[in-house]
């Protein structure tokens, strides 16, 4: 039955923070809340995680009304919450036992994950020892200790290398293999396009689209292709109708607005003998489809 949020709103001294929001994840997996600065995601996660009161509306988990009592959630928040002077062992310890866990079930844990997220060396010092990505993950691992249901990832990926973000990435789709309930909040369009097959938009505390995001994505026309070429290809664009974005070592991103001139640049370059490794025509990306809404909205 999973997460179902109905007619949800929440007001701050008279400024309307969440306007009737709704939407359902009702299988495992992860589910994209995306918004501007200020757009009412963080108040929507404190809301369905039961931190601060709606106003009004329904937050069900499982079909009961979410309390602390009947929700087994993990929440990674976008600030930093670790203790800078304490040992990171000692916090783990601290937050596993305020979820219930028995010491050595905590203990266990706490090895499991120290090996997965490769932070073993960091656990007995204090956290301000820590990089800021090596902080994120001792954040993370605060959140999935206790082996949650629900799990709430708000900017995971902030501070961390690429490295390491492919490490937390293969922890994600492990945990969705597990039957774990994800809701993910990010600015990272890529991200959300790599693990999220439905997602909800918000500007302003309202829903400007929601949906799943293929389908999103097969609603919209072509608007982009990319090229990879063996000699240059600027000289056969056509600057009414295209626009180069991207142009290095003979790759292009080229931005268009009808699909047709694709077609038609193809033919120029295969009548010109040049050789091409790459045509590829695109829909538009999450970034592109964000912007778009959110501007129609902000008209």
């Amino acid at each position: 039955m999973g997460l179902k949020l109905q007619n949800v709103s929440k007001t701050f001294i008279g400024k309307k923070a969440v306007q009737d929001i709704s939407f359902e994840v009702d299988k495992p997996g992860v589910f994209g809340l995306l918004g501007t600065n200020g757009a009412g995601k963080t108040t929507t996660i404190r809301m369905l995680l039961g931190i601060i009161k709606k106003d009004t509306g329904e937050i069900t988990w499982n079909g009961k009304e979410v309390s602390r009592e009947n929700v087994n959630f993990g929440y990674l928040p976008e600030e930093r919450g670790v203790y800078p002077k304490t040992k990171i062992h000692d916090q783990l310890m601290y937050f596993a036992e305020l979820k219930g866990m028995k010491k050595q079930d905590a203990e266990d844990a706490i090895k499991k994950w120290a090996k997965v997220l490769k932070v073993e060396e960091y656990i007995p010092m204090p956290a301000e020892k820590l990089s800021k990505g090596n902080q994120q993950k001792i954040q993370f691992m605060t959140s999935v200790l206790h082996n949650p249901e629900l799990i709430v990832l708000d900017e995971p990926f902030s501070g961390l290398d690429p490295v390491n973000t492919e490490i937390l990435k293969n922890v994600i789709i492990d945990l969705v293999k597990e039957g774990k309930y994800i809701i993910m909040s990010s600015h990272q369009m890529a991200s959300i396009e790599e693990f999220c097959s439905d997602i909800l938009i918000l500007n302003k505390g309202k829903t400007v689209l929601q949906g799943n995001l293929k389908e999103i994505k097969e609603s919209y026309k072509a608007n982009r292709i990319e090229i990879v070429a063996e000699e240059p290809v600027d000289k056969y664009i056509n600057n009414k109708s295209m626009q180069i974005e991207f142009s290095k070592n003979n790759e292009y991103s080229i931005k268009i607005t009808d699909e047709k001139d694709a077609h038609q640049l193809l033919n120029k370059l295969v009548s010109n003998n040049i050789v091409v490794n790459k045509f590829e025509i695109k829909k538009p990306t999450l970034n592109d489809i964000f912007i778009e809404k959110v501007g129609e909205f902000e008209k």
